[in-house]
């Protein structure tokens, strides 16, 4: 049973610079395609990025396109969303996820993820 546990949240002024993390335990980490998801009060969770297994390829919401980077290193099980240019509106409960499922895009919406993290706040002031 993989298990991914989130990191790096908190406080942060608009314009300002977040990096999350998310450590997974799982044994194949580095067979598994990977998401950032967030989800604000009263809203949907939402795709944020996705990430191919062996990393060559992204996918990117719109809302995030040229403000967020999502990496991988699979050599230390390590899944990261670096957050540039933050606004309020980015303010919500972001999760990782993975899935197991052999496409050869990363899913781009959270039925296609198996494994969740159990999430993180980030907030964003004016």
């Amino acid at each position: 049973q993989e298990q991914l546990v989130e990191s790096g949240g908190g406080l942060v002024q608009a314009g300002g610079s977040l990096r999350l993390s998310c450590a997974a335990s799982g044994r194949a980490f580095s067979s598994y395609h990977m998401g950032w998801f967030r989800q604000a009060p009263g809203k949907v969770r939402e795709f944020l990025t996705g990430i191919s297994w062996i990393g060559d390829s992204t996918d990117y919401a719109d809302s995030v396109k040229g403000r967020f980077t999502i990496s991988r290193d699979n050599a230390k099980k390590m899944l990261y969303l670096q957050m540039n240019s933050l606004k309020p509106e980015d303010t919500a409960v972001y999760y990782c996820a993975a899935t197991t499922i052999r496409t050869i895009n990363p899913p781009n919406r959270a039925a296609g993820y198996e494994y969740w993290g159990q999430g993180i706040q980030v907030t964003v002031s004016s």
